[in-house]
């Protein structure tokens, strides 16, 4: 049996541009997930949280007729959203949070080594342990650290896409992942011979 093909996003930005509001729901489905992730390192309550991605969502339905496919659809969604969200946080008169990612989500686990059937309860506490000092040592970079190095290792953006939604040149990506994964693997050392 053939399946039908997918509409590729930038069929589905032309489709919306045309007045067909379906297509926006399908890009709505498709990235909802990864915004609410990405605006969950920036907030903590979940009802801001769902606020703020509705909010971005919104915002690039208004600005898709200026859309020019420059960049790809979700570079330019992670743009809005990440500006969203920091909006939010400075209508609050907040700091960004001490700590970016929270331990318990599932999403992170996946990055992660399937626990074997051979480990012990020592290894496993021990790598629990390891993942906390991880998500510590990112939450304590400052934040063109922390979201290039997010951006990087837990959405899988290429550097390329990470300079987009940064503005930003690609050299200074390189340059931020690297020192926030060099920050990252002193907090380890520190811990492993302290």
């Amino acid at each position: 049996m053939m399946s039908k093909k997918e509409p590729t996003d930038k069929q589905l930005v032309e489709r919306v541009k045309r007045g067909d509001k379906r297509a926006f729901d399908l890009l709505i489905l498709k990235y909802q997930h990864k915004i609410i992730s990405l605006v969950g390192r920036y907030l903590r309550d979940q009802d801001e949280v769902q606020d703020v991605t509705q909010e971005s969502f919104i915002k690039a339905y208004r600005a898709l007729p200026n859309f020019r496919g420059d960049s790809a659809f979700y570079t330019w969604l992670y743009r809005i959203a990440i500006n969203t969200a920091k909006n939010q946080l400075v209508s609050r008169s907040r700091r960004p949070p001490d700590t970016d990612i929270d331990a318990d989500d599932g999403e992170f686990q996946d990055n992660y080594a399937v626990l074997r059937d051979n480990e012990s309860p020592e290894d496993v506490l021990a790598m629990g342990q390891m993942e906390s000092v991880i998500y510590r040592a990112i939450g304590d970079l400052p934040e063109e650290l922390k979201v290039a190095v997010t951006l990087r290792e837990f959405e899988g953006l290429s550097y390329d896409e990470i300079a987009e939604v940064m503005e930003c040149p690609v050299g200074t990506v390189r340059s931020r992942i690297f020192r926030a994964r060099e920050a990252i693997e002193k907090k380890i050392a520190a811990i492993e011979n302290g």
